[in-house]
This record gives C-alpha cells, structure tokens and sequence, in this order.
C-alpha cells in the first residue's frame, strides 16, 4: 500500500494534474482524477491517459485548460467532456454527471451533476469509481486534498481481485448492458473475479445486450480480444448466455460427445489456439501492437465444424470446414460492422487454415511452396501464426512432429523469397510486353496469356524474359492452331 499511495502522490505531482488542479482550485470548482488513472496507479498498472471529473461546466472547462493546453479538442462538449495534451499528456476534464436512461433505446438522457459521489455511483464498477480529489471541497469542508473518494468500496475490491458494481447490478446493466461484456474484458484485463451478484445479473439479463447496436458490441468485443488473456472473459460471456447472442457460433462449438465416435472438444480447442496466437504473436513479433485480424481468425477458424459434422463409423470428420467456416465467419463478422479489410482477412485465414496439413508427410514441390505463398499474400505472417497455434494435441511426438514440419516449411519460403523475390511473384512478362510480342490489343487474351505465364513462373521459377517470350509464343501458337 505504501508503494501504491507513492505512485498516486507521483501522479498528483506530475505537471498536467498539478496545473489543472491548482487552476481549478482557483476558480472555486472542484476536480478530481478519477477512474482508470487512479485504478491502474493502485494496481502498479502503466497510467497513460489522465481522465477528471469536475464541477465546472464545458464550457467553464474551456477556458481554464485553455490557456494551459498544447492543443484542446471539443471530443464530446454535449456529454460534457473536453479534451487537451497537456505537456504532452493526453487528458480528458468531463462535467459531474447524473445521467438517465430511458429503458427503451438504453441511450442515456445526458445530464449534469453536482456532486462527485453521484457521478461515481453511476460508473460501471466500483475498482472504476475511486477518484483523487484534487481541489478544496466546495462545501467548505476542511477535507486535505488530495483526498481519495471510494463510494462503493473499489479499494477492497481492488485488493481482493473483485469485480463488482456501485449500485445493484441488476440497475447497473439495465441502465447500460454493455457493461456486461465490459466486466468479461475488465476481468480478463485485471485478472479479477466477478462477484457473484454480479454473475446472476449477466445471467438474467443477457438479452438486453440485444439493445446495444453492432457497432458497440463489436468495439467491446474487439478490446476484449486485444487483451493478452482473453479467454477467461470468453468464458464469463459464454457462461452468462451473452456470447450466445453476440457470436454465436463460438458456444456452437461445444458439441456434443458421441458415445461411439470421439473428437476433440473444439470450443476448448479453439480458446487455446486464440491463446497460443497471442504468445506467438508476442514471441515472434514482441514490439508489434495486439493484432485483431490474428485473434478473431484464431477464435473463428473452426466455426464451420458444427455444420460438417458427420460420423463415418469410430471417426467424426469435419470435410471442408474451412470453406465454410470462412463464408460464416464473413457473414457473422458483417453483421457486427467490422470494416471491408478486417472481415476479408479473417474469412482468408479461416479458409487457408488446413492447408499446410500434409506438408509433413510428403515432400512439397517448390511450387507448392510458391501457391502457398501466393495463396496467403499478405497474411503470410498471420497464416503462419493461426497455422501453428492449431496444433493443441498432447501427443507429443506429434505436436513435435507438426512444429519441425512448420519449420521446414518456413526455412523453404525463406529461401525461395530469397532467391526468388517471392513477395512480389509475376510473371517474367507484364501486359504491356504480352501485347507487344503478340501484336494484339488490351482484351481477354491478355489475362489469359498472363496468368498461363503466372502458372508457368510459380511452376518452374524465374523463365527471364527470353525464356517467357517462348513460352508465350508456343502458346499463342497452340492456341491458335
């Protein structure tokens, strides 16, 4: 606890906070770092973006950080928040609020209030409702400042590893019900339990996550993912009925065991493949950010089991899976308004997922070397990533088995790139010198002639232009005859 009050008193200290508070101080309103900041300070957790509650309306706001700030941005004034960089810190300064809902659109009705304790009861979580005060009190209380104000018990919680609501849960999640998914990635983030009132409320109340647009459900679902353990948060939400809702069909996973033909729990399986990619992502590329595309193809890539199921005899097999878990995966990861380029990577890496199985246990051509490559594109890295955390058998010697054919597979790509250039495969002739050799015009013959030089290039390696010039007109000329 001493280390933490001296980490609150650093942050107090710093230059952004000690200019706002004594500007606002001496303007007669109170502020206060609340939140995030005065949680992660706790919990020794790196504090980057410093978020305040005041008294101050916006637009009083305004004008005090004004003339403080590098740069000031009017990121929500009609919800009461102002942005600023401050001596090159991020922070945001939001009005006491004591919003509303309307039980029907779950939008908030925006207003404003007069006291600190009410804006913190309205939070999601009480380890999310501590705050510093920073300033006098302005009902004269004879309060030292900073002063730690923790209106549901956040502190306990936070030394238990419990995560909780300051008002009843059943309240807190009908006001808003993406709290619920909130508390899956706050307890993966933090490594916390959710009290068990709690638990129940996300049970009986998982339905309203209907309410929630597409586009929250999806950003909330995407910070889960991006976490470095997400699969306790999966689990919270598959449990309480919510995942059901919201992606469906990650739960239709857990199939049902056949008493004679056995299969591998494939929910189970594909939790750990999404947590094998993250420790690969980090050991294979540990400065790059959390990657999304990685995770959801990670958690996505057998979707396509349930629907290909079928028992042939003491054997459950899954034909053509990938196909159409890559056609589910487009349509569910749509519907939830992911971007054009997120939603074509996934269903890519879903359906290429199966194609290094067999390279182990016959010899591939150099070809087949270069129609991987050319398959995977710029997913190359990540198909590699998804491809190697699919391997989850206990049998070690076949785990073993799998990874050193990986690995000769990737000495293989490394060393045709490096003889061949392979990140930019064409043909040893463009368009332009197709048309010229033949004497004919931009058209369908032209496509035709250059995927036929494509094929011969990823067959037989780098022709030169020489070579291609025959190859081109010995075709043309069969074509023709």
């Amino acid at each position: 606890m001493a280390e933490a009050t001296a980490r609150l008193h650093a942050l107090v200290a710093s230059a952004p906070t000690a200019q706002l508070a004594e500007a606002f101080a001496g303007a007669g309103h109170e502020l206060a770092l609340v939140g995030g900041p005065v949680r992660d300070a706790f919990l020794d957790r790196p504090v980057t973006d410093l978020d305040f509650a005041s008294s101050a309306t916006p637009d009083e706001i305004h004008a005090l950080v004004a003339p403080l700030a590098d740069a000031t941005w009017d990121v929500g004034r009609e919800f009461g928040t102002i942005a600023a960089r401050i001596g090159g810190a991020d922070v945001e300064i939001t009005t006491y609020r004591a919003d509303t809902y309307d039980g029907v659109s779950r939008k908030p009705t925006v207003a404003f209030g007069d006291s600190l304790e009410d804006d913190l009861e309205r939070r999601d979580f009480t380890v999310n409702a501590m705050a510093l005060m920073l300033t006098p009190r302005r009902d004269g209380s004879e309060a030292t400042v900073p002063q730690l104000i923790d209106v549901g018990g956040g502190l306990e919680h936070l030394l238990q590893g419990v995560l909780d609501t300051p008002m009843a849960p059943e309240r807190s999640f009908d006001d808003d019900p993406l709290r619920m998914m909130r508390a899956a990635r706050f307890a993966a983030q933090l490594g916390f339990e959710v009290a068990p009132r709690a638990l129940e409320a996300m049970a009986a109340l998982a339905e309203r996550i209907r309410d929630i647009s597409a586009e929250r459900v999806r950003d909330e679902l995407s910070k889960l993912l991006l976490t470095s353990t997400p699969v306790p948060g999966l689990r919270l939400l598959t449990d309480a009925g919510i995942l059901d809702i919201v992606l469906p069909e990650v739960p239709a996973l857990r199939l049902e065991a056949d008493e004679h033909a056995h299969h591998k729990d494939v929910f189970e399986h594909s939790l750990t493949v999404l947590q094998q990619g993250i420790d690969l992502e980090a050991s294979r590329n540990p400065d790059a950010a959390p990657d999304l595309v990685s995770r959801l193809a990670g958690l996505l890539h057998d979707i396509g089991k349930p629907a290909t199921r079928r028992i042939e005899g003491r054997v459950v097999t899954f034909h053509q899976h990938d196909l159409v878990g890559a056609r589910m995966a487009k349509q569910r990861l749509k519907a939830l308004r992911f971007d054009n380029d997120t939603v074509k990577a996934v269903a890519r890496l879903v359906e290429l997922h199966l194609r290094f199985y067999g390279y182990g246990e016959q010899a591939w051509t150099d070809s087949a070397v270069r129609r991987y490559v050319r398959d995977a594109g710029p997913l190359l890295e990540r198909l590699h990533i998804l491809t190697r955390s699919d391997v989850t058998t206990r049998n070690r010697r076949k785990a073993e088995r799998l990874d050193f054919a990986y690995d000769d597979l990737e000495h293989r790509i490394a060393e045709l790139r490096e003889q061949e250039e392979m990140d930019a495969v064409r043909p040893d002739l463009d368009g332009e010198q197709i048309m010229a050799i033949l004497g004919i015009r931009p058209g369908r013959e032209v496509g035709e002639a250059y995927r036929m030089l494509l094929e011969q290039r990823l067959e037989h390696g780098p022709l030169g232009a020489e070579r291609a010039e025959q190859v081109l007109r010995d075709w043309w000329a069969s074509r023709s005859s």
